[in-house]
């Protein structure tokens, strides 16, 4: 796109458009003064029906800007401009996160995958020591940056803990059943998100949540039964024991059944990553005996 401008946010060069969602579209900008980068989300209101995504990025806001963590994208600035007295346009300056979602772009090897979520239960753990869930972790909302990082993005729907939301919110191949049942949301809500974002990861599947049918308002969401979600490791025969043991322990039903919390992840990815690690040592050892002795050097004649 050609260099733009918008009058509500002049210290900005608008150099390219990163996405473009239903109800909003997201810039690659430029600040004048320091020609650094940063994303843009930009939101108009057209219908009353588009409040709520005015509001999800108003909460973005509230939350992201309260931390300051490698594994968790920022925000810095909100700038609303207003109506008789409604907001009907809203922007929204983030951190700039260069690289490829998780979803379009997956690790490949094991280690790579369990290296990678213990970066994410790490973001998650601070967001919940600031006392907020994320509700609605998935591959869309895991940037793999450039540099080898990541960034966990899209904090419109996070809430206190322990909050009971008035409304279903988040994505259905990733959320906890009681997202679906509108009871208390926690950091075992987190856990469970992720839990089915690895099930994804690993074996290629999405996740069946556990939940058949729960109310919401007049409608009814479907979804289908627990016992169609075989075991990662009978999907795929390369995921470890323990990594398929702790990921169908992140989905249970019951939030008393999950680990506790983003610590008790951590520390059994960790614990999985020293694993493969003496496994690939143990590798590399029966493949050098493999080989045999080296060929003696010979002499120059």
């Amino acid at each position: 796109m050609r260099a733009r401008t918008f009058a509500q946010l002049p210290a900005f060069e608008f150099v390219d458009r990163l996405g473009k969602g239903a109800h909003a579209v997201i810039y690659l900008a430029v600040e004048r003064s320091t020609r650094s980068k940063f994303a843009i989300k930009h939101i108009v209101r057209r219908k009353a029906e588009d409040d709520r995504f005015l509001e999800q990025a108003q909460t973005e806001y509230e939350v992201a800007r309260q931390f300051e963590h490698p594994y968790l994208r920022r925000c810095f600035d909100i700038v609303r401009v207003r109506k008789w007295l409604r907001t009907q346009e809203l922007f929204l300056t983030m951190e700039y996160a260069e690289g490829e979602t998780l979803e379009s772009h997956c690790p490949v090897s094991m280690d790579g995958i369990v290296a990678l979520f213990a970066k994410v239960a790490e973001g998650l753990g601070a967001l919940h020591k600031l006392g907020y869930a994320h509700a609605d972790m998935k591959p869309n909302n895991i940037i793999l940056t450039r540099d080898g990082g990541l960034k966990i993005i899209d904090f419109g729907q996070s809430c206190p803990l322990g909050t009971r939301k008035t409304r279903v919110q988040g994505t259905p191949d990733y959320m906890a059943p009681e997202q679906v049942w509108r009871r208390e949301i926690d950091q075992r809500t987190d856990v469970f998100n992720l839990g089915a974002t690895m099930y994804w990861v690993v074996t290629g599947k999405s996740f069946r949540t556990q939940m058949q049918t729960a109310p919401t308002g007049s409608k009814m969401i479907e979804l289908e039964a627990r016992v169609d979600n075989a075991p990662p490791h009978e999907l795929n025969p390369r995921v470890p024991i323990a990594l398929s043991r702790l990921i169908s322990e992140c989905v249970e039903t019951s939030p008393d059944r999950r680990p506790r919390d983003m610590r008790d992840v951590v520390s059994r990815l960790e614990t999985i990553q020293l694993l493969l690690a003496k496994r690939a040592a143990a590798a590399d050892r029966g493949a050098d005996a493999d080989a045999g002795p080296a060929a003696p050097q010979r002499g120059r004649p």
